[in-house]
């Protein structure tokens, strides 16, 4: 199946691993052109090497999302290098683990800015070159925590459900330019960050890691954690022409984890 990505400029927003690594590698497959972000350059170099075996090119970008001034230049850049981005993957890192109550409002206000207020300008950026194409794809991940609140990630579990509403809106403000805003969330996808949140649990309850993470296991109807690649498939078909009907959705990629309808 042609994804009718060939072509066209891709961001991918924390693309030094884990599941930001995996999309890149993803879209690369299918012919865009990647733009990544991370924080740490020394993360970029392996995520670099994957698109380019995947035959593709990519342009590396150190980024802070915290720093707002950084969001400019960081767009001209990619615009200069590989022309206007046609798709972005706002994939952004999580904060510590922590209860909702009794948390500084710096610790607060710190996540708001790199997490939420970072995500929404950059979107505005590169949004009126998609009005102007009539095309473009916003895809923002965020976890399952957003349908049901993960114990001791008070901070995760608010800031990034506040980006669903406004991923909602925003889908029905830019539909009739051909641009669909979708949410993607993962459940327990083996990433470094879900090893992170094992341990961390296995220490608050003086519990083995291989104990927690046999637990949270079992809970998954699938039997298993998820694999990146996995969860890339399915925002690259969300980024694809193939989906041009899909917005305003909270897609699940958690192997059946989350409960609820």
């Amino acid at each position: 199946m042609d994804l009718g990505l060939r072509g066209k400029t891709a961001l991918v927003l924390g693309a030094g691993g884990g599941l930001g690594r995996a999309i890149a590698k993803s879209l690369a497959a299918e012919g865009a052109r990647v733009a990544v972000g991370d924080i740490n350059a020394t993360s970029l170099e392996p995520t670099v090497q994957d698109i380019a075996a995947a035959g593709s090119e990519a342009l590396p970008l150190v980024w802070d999302l915290a720093d707002l001034g950084q969001t400019e230049g960081h767009v001209a850049s990619i615009e200069q290098r590989f022309g206007p981005v046609d798709v972005l993957i706002n994939n952004t890192g999580g904060p510590p683990p922590t209860p909702a109550s009794g948390q500084p409002a710096e610790l607060w206000s710190k996540h708001f800015q790199s997490m939420v207020v970072s995500v929404i300008a950059l979107t505005d950026r590169v949004l009126p070159g998609m009005r102007q194409r009539k095309w473009g794809r916003i895809i923002t991940s965020t976890s399952s925590g957003i349908v049901a609140p993960i114990p001791n990630l008070g901070v995760s579990n608010a800031l990034r459900l506040s980006l669903v509403g406004w991923s909602k809106t925003l889908a029905r403000e830019i539909g009739r330019d051909g641009i669909t805003a979708n949410i993607v969330l993962p459940g327990r996808v083996a990433t470094q960050r879900i090893l992170f949140l094992d341990k961390a649990k296995a220490e608050r309850e003086n519990r083995p890691a291989e104990e927690v993470s046999a637990e949270s296991t079992a809970s998954i109807p699938l039997g298993r954690y998820g694999d990146p690649e996995e969860y890339a498939a399915v925002v690259t078909f969300l980024a694809s022409t193939r989906a041009s009907y899909v917005t305003g959705s909270v897609i699940r990629i958690d192997g059946g984890l989350i409960a609820s309808i």
